[in-house]
């Protein structure tokens, strides 16, 4: 089984389409069996396409180019949390090619309120792969000591929505490398670590340098990260979209896993 989690930074990026066509091709590249995906917008103004998704959300248009490429096994489903620059409607996604049985989304924050840029979603998709039913969730969460938003609250509303086997993937803003803060809370709550099992792994860093929520932070970061629930052996652990590794398409890097 082959995983992705990617922040898409979208629409705030340079030539958005290209690196969404990009993007498209990686996945059909690559056949990846689940893809989490945060930080994926439409404008508040476009047009309904259907019930919630406008002709510009990015993740439309990504599965609309795989569809180009020739690849027709991709499925989506998408939520926004809040709006995001004052023009978008800021979301999650989940791309996969097998059987969605169910899935919600559901708030983690106090706030529920979508002009709140602090008020957090999550979406959670029960996939069925090789006859075995398997909970992915997409997540981008809040920061440390923020004292509008508790991180541990938001990671304890997280943990009661886990009651089977999970994988947990996304943007966490929480520097794994940082100890006795968010990234610990999530281990102490059981949440096992992909980078940490695998048997193949690089540096792990997902964010060079300062971008938005990190500013004056210039050390290279590990925020992006797929956790799991169960002790599973886990053959590779890479860093994707960072320039070595595929070409760069979003001020976050990707991290893809091989289980």
């Amino acid at each position: 089984m082959k995983l992705l989690t990617l922040n898409c930074h979208s629409w705030i990026e340079e030539n958005q389409i290209s690196k969404i066509k990009y993007l498209a091709k990686i996945i059909k590249e690559k056949q990846f069996d689940v893809v989490a995906l945060q930080e994926v917008s439409q404008k508040i103004e476009s047009k309904f396409i259907s019930e919630n998704i406008k002709e510009d959300n990015f993740v439309h248009l990504l599965n609309e180019e795989l569809k180009k490429l020739g690849d027709n096994s991709y499925k989506y489903i998408w939520d926004f949390s809040h709006i995001g620059y004052d023009i978008y409607e800021e979301g999650l996604a989940i791309l996969t090619k097998h059987n969605i049985v169910n899935y919600d989304s559901f708030y983690i924050t106090k706030s529920d309120n979508k002009d709140f840029y602090k008020s957090r979603k999550i979406i959670k998709a029960d996939i069925t792969i090789d006859n075995e039913k398997i909970s992915f969730f997409t997540c981008h969460l809040g920061w440390w000591k923020d004292e509008d938003e508790s991180f541990e609250n938001q990671v304890d509303n997280l943990i009661e929505k886990i009651n089977n086997k999970s994988f947990i993937m996304g943007d966490f803003n929480n520097d794994a490398f940082i100890r006795n803060e968010g990234y610990d809370y999530l281990l102490d709550k059981g949440l096992i670590d992909t980078y940490t099992k695998a048997i193949e792994k690089d540096s792990g860093i997902t964010v060079e340098g300062e971008i938005a929520g990190w500013e004056g932070k210039k050390e290279n970061k590990r925020l992006d990260i797929i956790f799991t629930t169960d002790d599973i052996e886990v053959l590779k652990s890479n860093v994707i979209f960072n320039g070595e590794n595929k070409k760069i398409i979003s001020d976050h890097y990707g991290v893809e896993v091989e289980i």
